[in-house]
């Protein structure tokens, strides 16, 4: 099975939080971006993320000034974050669990971010789906029939 990292797009684009949404418009519109990384105050700190629905819903449909909101007062703050190891089926089903669409991979320090975009164009688990017998054969590893799929 594919890992997170292996399809995380590693050039990942950051603002800090006191940045304005204008600001943060202009990058994503610039970049092509949906989603701009929020980065840390500290190291302990916690991830965020500013997309463009929280854009939207969140200044635009009230009439705000993008250039006088900052990033901070929209932003979802903490963020899921993902583990480089996670299996991408794992993903997929994380992000339809909590209905999100992008979430950063951390370890120890910020290494990419993943989008379904990724899991849909990078992974091979929608072309290569696992039948029942073999998701029940890596679920039980011991069963007599899960000696096929061994080494």
């Amino acid at each position: 099975m594919m890992r997170a990292d292996e399809i995380m797009t590693r050039d990942v684009v950051t603002i800090s939080g006191s940045a304005t949404v204008a600001e943060a418009v202009k990058l994503m519109k610039d970049k092509g971006l949906r989603a701009l990384i929020v980065e840390r105050r500290s190291d302990s700190d916690p991830y965020g993320i500013v997309s463009e629905t929280d854009i939207v819903y969140k200044v635009a449909a009230f009439g705000h000034d993008p250039k006088k909101m900052r990033v901070y007062e929209i932003m979802t703050k903490p963020c899921v974050v993902l583990n480089p190891d996670l299996g991408v089926e794992y993903v997929a089903r994380l992000f339809a669990s909590t209905r999100i669409r992008r979430a950063p991979v951390v370890k120890g320090q910020l290494l990419g971010v993943i989008s379904v975009s990724d899991i849909m164009h990078k992974s091979d688990f929608a072309e290569k789906p696992k039948s029942y017998f073999e998701l029940y054969c890596e679920e039980n590893p011991s069963a007599p029939e899960a000696r096929i799929y061994e080494d």
